[in-house]
């Protein structure tokens, strides 16, 4: 996927990661000789050429900076990446959001069927921790059961999943869900996957966890940013560029930022957490200006 971006070395850095990863994910996705064909077929319409990979390139981009080797940051992002394309495969259902297109295309229901669709995000899910259990990754058994403790952590309950349901109840809640509510929902729904991906490459690069607060702090302030983004998209954005239907969390009533703050509050805080979180960053030069882009598109993006 082309992306056009005002900052070059942004471009730069998501182009180079999206091919890695799709270059990953058609190596890990052999389509068997078999009936599981449909399947495995499902899983890299979903799993390659779609996404802008931001959270991939947040874990190759910390493990870099300490050092750590591409080759198995890559292979740990794309673990990363499997979670996050389940979770839009599953949230693209009938049963949850309902969805017609995602990135462009039709939503993995409607391009298969919902059997297939709970059965790719299903065996993605497994893969990522697959991948995490390889070798590949890390010769150290320690390093790849935190990788493995840190992405399950941020998926569960206590991460993605539970914000996802507490998402689904912030549209029968509408006023009833306060700023604090909706901001601990993104802090799981869209934070922790933001956040295991610093996490994972800081552990890839062996950062000792006393040492790691700093892109502690970046990850949740770009994660509200994100969120902020969306919401603030979702209000104002062009269904063509962003490849999906808009405007459905103002049409179910649902509890956001921008419904909670207004979109000129919502935009400013937005600014101001991207602002935050490029300060987190002070202590690194260049080799954290992939971070520090990133940090500003989230705010500036049009999709």
């Amino acid at each position: 996927m082309g992306l056009i971006l005002a900052d070059d070395v942004l471009g730069r850095g998501l182009a180079r990661v999206q091919g890695e990863v799709d270059a990953a994910f058609d190596a890990l996705l052999g389509v068997p000789d078999d009936s599981r064909a449909t399947l495995v077929e499902a899983m890299r319409y979903a799993a390659i050429g779609g996404g802008k990979r931001v959270r991939p390139m947040l874990l190759v981009t910390v493990a870099e900076m300490y050092g750590a080797e591409r080759d198995a940051a890559v292979l740990a992002g794309c673990a990363l990446e499997a979670i996050h394309v389940y979770s839009l495969i599953h949230d693209d259902l009938p049963c949850m959001d309902d969805d017609d297109m995602r990135h462009g295309k039709p939503t993995l229901h409607k391009a298969y069927d919902e059997a297939i669709a709970v059965l790719a995000g299903d065996s993605l899910h497994a893969l990522a921790f697959e991948i995490l259990a390889s070798q590949h990754v890390s010769t150290d058994p320690v390093i790849r059961a935190d990788l493995v403790h840190a992405l399950a952590s941020a998926s569960g309950h206590n991460g993605m999943a539970g914000g996802q349901v507490m998402d689904i109840a912030a549209e029968s809640a509408g006023a009833d869900f306060d700023l604090h509510t909706v901001t601990r929902l993104q802090q799981l729904k869209t934070g922790a996957l933001l956040g295991a991906s610093v996490e994972m490459g800081a552990i890839l690069a062996r950062v000792p966890e006393d040492q790691r607060g700093h892109l502690r702090a970046y990850a949740r302030d770009i994660g509200l940013a994100f969120q902020i983004a969306d919401d603030l998209l979702d209000e104002e954005g062009d269904e063509e560029l962003a490849g999906k239907a808009l405007r459905k969390d103002a049409d179910a009533g649902k509890a956001t930022f921008v419904s909670l703050m207004g979109v000129e509050d919502a935009r400013a805080q937005a600014q101001a957490l991207s602002e935050q979180a490029i300060g987190h960053l002070v202590q690194y030069g260049e080799e954290a200006d992939l971070l520090r882009a990133l940090a500003r598109f989230i705010v500036e993006r049009d999709r």
